[in-house]
């Protein structure tokens, strides 16, 4: 097993870089684009085992980042409410000015 973090590897779609970053790097993407990405080692064109890559990302406490959860997943916005928080903390002349924004966009 690779443990040495300088050794030089290949990330694929990323370059060359040491062992540390590939695995920082490959750790900062998202679960499905991690899955399809490789390291491979530069001196004889190995690639890592992804239980290699992950025994190696805990052992040197790099965590991946959290699952990016779907857009559909998440609840809907309730723009109404935003709005009005909005509003609420708002100075008085920057209301007057989008006020008459409104009215001189609203009558054309």
């Amino acid at each position: 097993m690779t443990s040495d973090p300088e050794e030089s590897v290949r990330l694929q779609g990323y370059g060359e870089m040491t062992l540390r970053t590939a695995i920082a790097t490959m750790m900062l993407l998202a679960p499905r684009e991690r899955a399809d990405a490789a390291i491979f080692r530069v001196r004889d064109d190995v690639r890592l085992a992804s239980s290699e890559i992950a025994e190696l990302a805990s052992s040197w406490g790099i965590e991946p980042v959290a699952d990016v959860r779907s857009p559909k997943l998440v609840p809907e916005q309730h723009w109404p409410d935003i709005v009005r928080d909005m509003v609420r903390e708002a100075p008085l002349p920057s209301l007057m000015v989008a006020f008459m924004l409104g009215v001189l966009v609203a009558r054309r």
